[in-house]
């Protein structure tokens, strides 16, 4: 249970349910959904996949559903399917170095198999109304107002949901910008008998920039893909890392949604022990950080300096991030196939 819900996890629908689980089944299945778009970085591969590593460590199986079907429908990668086939095995094969005990499964080789999945879909939309479709649309990043949208992505949430029937799931993990569809899924799942798993959702890793001023700045101002200066990516140098660490947004004293903090919290002391500040005697000294709520306290009350937190999360995501990066292959085909999606 500590290791499910240590940081980045923001909540368990249920924390009762997911004991109990674990108190009649040692090894229960878990699944965490991916569309395949752009170039990996540090919220989409390193945290996630490190809060994975966490389900592992406990007695979990892991499996990465790479949702090659869905990213087409929500026209990630131009909506091409090779590049979309090409692409998959970029994220397999990073997945696969990360959390290298995890089972790998393509959507369009699960449809293949399982022959019932698409008379299964149909009875699960039975349950949905074309207004609660729409509602769901968020978890694809679209505006439930859109009026242009095709209908193949009307599809999309109840194929997630039948996804995680197909896959026999216990617990289904995801960002919380995915609850939605969990909370869809524990609702029509008992109507229709079949196996309600628990959810699971943990915190996005906030971009490098200021937040959006909203209430759903969560979201909203979540690391992207699509803006190559708001994260981290695996395949930045390091002195790429240091500079963009270097102009992130961190005011003096605030702690409201800063990256920076949030990195150390679910990045750094996730893999450290410790996380050493260093810095001249004339402004405190070294200082060493196992405990992430004393980090934030020093923070609030200025004892310890916006730069001297970048200059220390800067060394130490080089530190994660660069043998990541050293061994994952990205051919030119693969960077020219995805920068041109963007």
């Amino acid at each position: 249970m500590d290791l499910i819900e240590r940081p980045p996890t923001e909540e368990v629908v249920t924390h009762d349910e997911l004991i109990e689980l674990f108190k009649t089944n040692s090894s229960p299945k878990h699944y965490i959904g991916l569309e395949i778009s752009g170039f990996l970085h540090l919220g989409s591969l390193i945290s996630t996949g490190f809060k994975i590593n966490d389900f592992v460590k406990a007695g979990v199986k892991c499996t990465v559903f790479l949702a090659d079907w869905h990213t087409l429908i929500n026209d990630k990668l131009g909506g091409d399917w090779e590049a979309i086939s090409k692409v998959s095995q970029y994220y397999h094969d990073a997945f696969k170095l990360v959390c290298p005990d995890i089972e790998i499964v393509l959507g369009s080789k699960l449809y293949e198999e399982k022959t019932e999945y698409w008379s299964e879909l149909v009875k699960f939309t039975k349950h949905m109304s074309i207004a609660r479709t729409m509602r769901t649309l968020t978890i694809m990043g679209r505006s439930e107002d859109d009026k242009k949208i095709d209908v193949a992505k009307l599809l999309y949430p109840a194929m997630q949901a039948v996804d995680i029937h197909s896959l026999d799931v216990d617990i289904a993990h995801a960002g919380m910008d995915q609850r939605k569809i969990h909370m869809l899924v524990r609702e029509i799942f008992p109507k229709m008998k079949w196996k309600v798993p628990v959810a699971v959702h943990h915190k996005l890793l906030p971009g490098l920039s200021k937040p959006a001023e909203t209430s759903d700045s969560q979201i909203l101002g979540k690391m992207s893909k699509s803006d190559p200066n708001s994260g981290i990516f695996i395949h930045n140098t390091d002195d790429e890392i240091k500079k963009k660490i270097s102009k992130a947004w961190c005011e003096e004293a605030n702690i409201e949604n800063n990256p920076l903090l949030e990195i150390a919290r679910t990045v750094i002391l996730h893999e450290f022990d410790e996380m050493d500040v260093e810095r001249p005697e004339k402004f405190g000294g070294n200082v060493s950080y196992s405990d992430y709520n004393q980090l934030e306290t020093d923070f609030a009350q200025k004892k310890l300096h916006p730069g001297d937190l970048k200059q220390t999360v800067g060394k130490y995501l080089v530190k994660i991030v660069s043998p990541i990066r050293d061994k994952l292959n990205l051919s030119e085909e693969i960077f020219e196939v995805i920068k041109k999606s963007y």
